[in-house]
């Protein structure tokens, strides 16, 4: 096996249509993990224009490529998944069967250890670092809208119940609801990002949109379009004004779900709940195969899903004084804060005490 490593600029494109080629394969070669849009050549190739550090390692055997590793790199060797802290969907793309030594690997990228917190399935020689592996709900919807809609029912008859009879009363009351799946509209965006940012501050969250990056980044995807990756922007309308969207991305059989929010003006109507609807009626039109939630725990979640994949968080590390530093640093935190997430004796008291804070700071 040789492994070489590129920046993003240097990555020719005869390598990125063979790791698109890899991520289309991957499902019927049993594997479907890994057709995930954040594992596409395009996630990768902006966030590289927006951080620095980000590598992608190419294995190839026989002289073709048959795999890609993505990674940021310090300047010490400390390695995280491209997109740490916003990326639901970190590994490595590879063909069937291929395998790899995850300390040879990391050796090859010049790494002394490598970070990960939404590790996906199938990844043997990483998960071995692994110290918590987590569910991320998803809704299937590769039998169609209606399949999916007679087991929501089946499953949460009054939720279905509720969620629709919402829908019409948002209808009266606003003089007509539309819904666009692929808004290309950028002030669409721009209300989206406002909401979160509110939502985040409201709540007592970090405010994602706060840092520079992640909204420059957010914005490059929206303008992404290749086959078959695209940044994708739904909105629901009523009466022609945005109620509810969302931003994610999509590959060929997977919307990823990652930037939601609503006007909290119409939350009575739970805007949210019939976006995600429509979301998943138009995406099984569209060929996507299933919508994936994302890592945590939600109500909304917990009722729309149909199961739930695995993804895990941890460390592969080698022998070297950096690899121990950090791991001693940041494995005390993810600790406590998968301890608080876990229990609700703990984490419902930390969620009021967020909420209050966040009460203060927005009334600032």
């Amino acid at each position: 096996m040789d492994i070489s490593v590129y920046r993003p600029g240097e990555l020719s494109a005869a390598d990125r249509a063979a790791w698109t080629a890899l991520q289309s394969k991957a499902p019927p070669d049993g594997s479907p993990e890994l057709a995930n849009p954040f594992l596409s050549p395009e996630f990768t190739l902006a966030v590289g224009r927006c951080r620095r550090g980000v590598r992608i390692a190419v294995a190839r055997e026989d002289g073709e490529p048959a795999a890609f590793f993505p990674f940021q790199r310090t300047a010490t060797g400390v390695g995280r998944a491209v997109g740490l802290g916003v990326s639901d969907c970190q590994g490595l793309v590879h063909r069937p069967g291929f395998t790899w030594d995850a300390h040879e690997l990391l050796q090859a990228c010049g790494l002394a250890l490598w970070e990960f917190d939404h590790l996906v399935a199938g990844q043997a020689p990483f998960a071995a670092g692994a110290v918590g592996t987590f569910p991320s709900p998803v809704m299937d919807v590769d039998q169609g809208y209606e399949v999916y809609l007679r087991g929501l029912r089946a499953r949460s008859p009054k939720f279905t119940r509720t969620t629709l009879a919402k829908e019409r009363k948002l209808g009266r009351d606003a003089g007509g609801v539309r819904y666009v799946h692929d808004e290309r509209d950028p002030a669409a965006l721009r209300t989206l990002m406002a909401w979160k940012s509110a939502q985040y501050r409201r709540t007592g969250r970090s405010d994602r949109f706060a840092h520079a990056w992640i909204t420059h980044l957010a914005q490059q995807l929206f303008h992404s379009r290749s086959e078959p990756f695209a940044g994708i922007l739904s909105v629901l309308y009523a009466d022609d004004r945005p109620v509810a969207a969302h931003f994610g991305l999509r590959s060929e059989r997977v919307l990823a779900c990652w930037f939601p929010a609503y006007d909290p003006a119409y939350a009575k109507y739970s805007p949210g709940l019939i976006l995600h609807l429509r979301m998943a009626e138009a995406a099984a039109a569209d060929g996507i195969a299933y919508l994936d939630l994302g890592r945590g725990q939600k109500d909304y979640k917990d009722s729309l899903k149909t199961r739930e994949i695995a993804v895990s968080e941890g460390w592969v590390t080698r022998r070297h004084p950096i690899a121990f530093g950090h791991r001693a640093h940041r494995a005390p935190v993810r600790a406590l804060r998968n301890a608080v997430l876990s229990r609700p004796e703990l984490f419902e008291p930390a969620d009021r005490i967020l909420k209050r804070m966040g009460k203060i700071r927005s009334s600032r």
